[in-house]
């Protein structure tokens, strides 16, 4: 249900607007994080292109940028260095990925299927970044959604191994 919310929203007549917007708001959230090393992800199935619109961004083009690379097994996730230019590896997930040397980003951006307030997340069900996330606590994980994605409070609950996100990013502003 949440897919395809977000699939009609991306469709939709806001759209453009939206993604201006969330650009905007996650400009201003880097520009105060001040990451040296940022942790991004290729966009999949209507997330948003974070990797487009922040191309241009003097934070994103001044820090050391990943790409996460996926394992099915063990189920694992780890970020390899990515300078930019178009993927060249896809990981086990059948994601664009880097070939670069693995990094642990100070900040990564954590795409959404759905979120609370509160900074949880709902993925697409593997428990990729939640295992990353777990394995680097030190790391500011922030969330990236549309805010349709935007659950009730009670909508979702923590299981033992769900990890929470510092904050979430979305067009209507930031939350958590």
């Amino acid at each position: 249900m949440l897919l395809e919310r977000r699939q009609a929203f991306v469709a939709g007549p806001a759209f453009d607007n939206a993604v201006r917007s969330l650009t905007h708001h996650l400009s201003q959230v880097l520009a105060q994080l001040e990451p040296a090393s940022l942790g991004m992800y290729w966009p999949h199935r209507s997330e948003f292109n974070a990797v487009k619109a922040l191309a241009d961004d003097p934070v994103v083009t001044s820090a050391v940028i990943a790409l996460p690379f996926a394992q099915r097994a063990p189920i694992q996730m780890h970020y390899r260095e990515w300078d930019g230019k178009p993927p060249t590896e896809i990981d086990e997930c059948r994601i664009p990925s880097s070939r670069g040397a693995p990094i642990v980003p100070e900040v990564v951006l954590v795409p959404c299927v759905g979120f609370t307030a509160a900074g949880l997340r709902l993925g697409y069900g593997g428990g990729y970044f939640d295992r990353w996330m777990a394995k680097h606590p030190g790391v500011t994980a922030v969330g990236v959604a549309w805010a349709v994605a935007e659950l009730e409070a009670g909508a979702l609950q923590a299981e033992a191994h769900d990890q929470r996100l510092a904050l979430v990013v979305t067009e209507d502003g930031v939350r958590g």
